[in-house]
Order: C-alpha cells, then structure tokens, then sequence
C-alpha cells in the first residue's frame, strides 16, 4: 500500500493546490483533506472531512485511515469566512494542539510536516542583517500572528521530544505572494495607496505560491538520496526588494507616516476592512526582515523556481496596474540615481 496523507485547512485556495497535487502522486493510496468550512474548489480525488481542527476529532481520523503522513496547514494570518482574530488564534494554537496530541497516540503516524512563518523572528530595529534558523529573535512577537506561529512552534518541539520515531518538519516561509495569495501583506499591496512609516526603506521577502507547492511535497515525501527533509528550514526567494522598490512596480504611490501615527492608520484601515494592518505588520513594514536560505538549499535539497523579485513580478500582473505607470516611476528614480552617482564621482575627483 502506499502513503496516506492527512492536510488541514483545505478550504484555503493554497492548501486545497496542495492536496490536489499531491493526489497524483503515485506514491500515494489516500488522501483526506480535513477542515471546519467545506470547500469552495476541488481536492481531486481526496476524501474531505468537514471537522474542525480545534476539537478531539484527529485521533479517531488518524486511527480510521492509518494516516502516516500529516500536513498541517491550517496555521494563517487570516481569518477563513467569519470570525475575528480570536477565532485564528484558537484556531493556530489550540488546533495545533489537538493535532499534536492525535498524532503523539496514534502508531502510524511517521511524518509531520508543519507550515510555519518567518515572522517567528519578529523585526526589531537591532535585528542581525540576515536571521538563519539557529538565530534567536532580538524582540520576542508580543500578539498577532508572529506569536501564534513562536506557539505553535514551541508545542511542535515538544511532540517532537515525545515522539522522536517521528520525522518533524517546520517550514518557515517568507511572505507568500501569487496570483491567490490572501496574506495581509497580500492586501496591503492592492490598497490603492500605500501608507509607510517616514524614515524607513524595509527588505523583504517573498516566497511563491508554487514553490510553496513544491516545497512541501519534498517535505512530505521520503527525503532524496544526499538531503534530509527533517528540521527546521527558512523558505524564501533569492534575493531582496526595499518597500520603495515595491511600490514603484506595482505603481501605487506612497503616504509616509510619523511612527507614532502609524498606529492610527492601522486602526483606520481596520475599521473600513481594507487590511490588516497589526502592529506586526507595522514592525515588519518598518524594520524588515531577511533569511538565510542555505539550509534550504544544501540540506534540504530545495531551490525555488521564483526569485523575489519574480514572485513579485507575478502578483503585480495578476493584481492590475496602480494609479502610477511603474515603467516611467522606476526610468525617473534610475534617472535621478544615475546623475546623483555621477555628481559624486565629479565631486570626488575634483576632491582627489
């Protein structure tokens, strides 16, 4: 017989890819796609089981189906149909551990793949200029979604102590992007305008949606000749893109706030339902984020289709133009740029 492959959150677009493709896999007997709303697309050939994660349910799942191979998804920043931030929060950390105590008391569970996020380092104005997966955040996440995944993290841990027989997987992505994305940063980017903080020019990551695919059926597959598929790996594109830089391609032009209004923005935005704007967002926006990549890489034996820039190139197509024309924005900053650099190497000879 071959695996059978238990994934949660199936109702998100993302995960619903997921269960679709790995369905072909020909490794593969059954796979059961369990979340508390139906969902609105297909899952293939996959048995759905509508039971919502945060209660007991799992282990009557796992033991029914002799699942070995689990693929927790339902692990997100935003809330599925109704419900508030409460509801993502129970359904973050206490689905997690309903889960974790499932599959810690059932035999055949052998693999556990986790989806997890890189806001688990928080951002933080004394932040090292790139985090591996060894570095301790310099600011702990205080709430929000960055703290959900610290959690998660933290009970996943622990399961794997209890259960070393079992091959453990955390895969912290960076921000996802695609033509579905429905992250907070996600939204954030479509607003027509975009509010930042004054004196800040955050990097940032993006990881695609279909290397997202990709990387997590390495995760639940056996691990290929030369690499081990069980850790913790960061998940990005290569390289990095400033806020300003992102703006510009997406030609949406740009409101700088005062740090301390920043807050009042957010509030603002909230209120009329255009983003969620948290204070971790607001952090990230400020003082951003990169990650090393080379686990992923050497260790794993991943590399991601998309760099960041193409993942951003991607969405950008698929959200619409902004109100600027991003081709005439970015020809005058690399005009303005070009002229500022040759003034400086005349200064600079007529110096020497």
């Amino acid at each position: 017989m071959g695996r059978v492959v238990l994934v949660t959150g199936v109702a998100r677009p993302l995960a619903g890819r997921f269960v679709r493709r790995v369905t072909r896999d020909p490794d593969v007997d059954r796979v059961i796609g369990v979340d508390a709303v139906a969902p609105a697309h297909p899952l293939g050939d996959a048995l759905f089981v509508r039971a919502d994660i945060r209660q007991p349910v799992f282990g009557r799942l796992l033991a029914e189906h002799a699942v070995d191979t689990v693929v927790h998804m339902d692990v997100s920043a935003t809330p599925l149909g109704g419900g508030g931030r409460t509801a993502v929060k129970e359904t973050n950390v206490i689905g997690t551990m309903q889960l974790l105590g499932a599959c810690q008391k059932c035999p055949t569970v052998s693999r556990l793949v986790v989806r997890s996020s890189t806001g688990v380092y928080g951002s933080a104005p004394r932040d090292p200029a790139v985090f591996t997966e060894t570095t301790p955040p310099k600011s702990l996440p205080g709430g929000g979604f960055a703290k959900d995944v610290a959690e998660v993290e933290g009970y996943v841990r622990g399961f794997a102590r209890r259960r070393p027989d079992v091959a453990v997987c955390v895969l912290r992505f960076a921000n996802i992007l695609g033509p579905g994305a429905d992250s907070p940063l996600a939204e954030y980017f479509s607003l027509p305008v975009l509010p930042t903080v004054l004196g800040y020019d955050p990097r940032l990551q993006f990881v695609h949606e279909d290397d997202v695919l990709d990387v997590l059926r390495i995760a639940s597959s056996e691990p290929r000749r030369a690499t081990l598929n069980s850790g913790t790996f960061n998940v990005a594109g290569d390289g990095v893109l400033t806020l300003s830089q992102c703006a510009r391609r997406l030609g949406r032009p740009t409101v700088p706030v005062l740090p301390p209004a920043v807050t009042w923005v957010g509030t603002a935005l909230r209120a009329v339902g255009l983003s969620d704007f948290s204070p971790e967002q607001v952090r990230l926006l400020t003082h951003g984020r990169v990650v090393s990549t080379t686990q992923m890489r050497e260790t794993l034996g991943f590399t991601p289709t998309y760099t960041t820039a193409e993942t951003f190139a991607d969405f950008v197509r698929h959200r619409g133009p902004g109100i600027l024309p991003p081709a005439a924005i970015t020809a005058a900053v690399d005009g303005v740029a070009a002229r500022l650099g040759d003034g400086v190497a005349q200064w600079t000879a007529k110096r020497s």
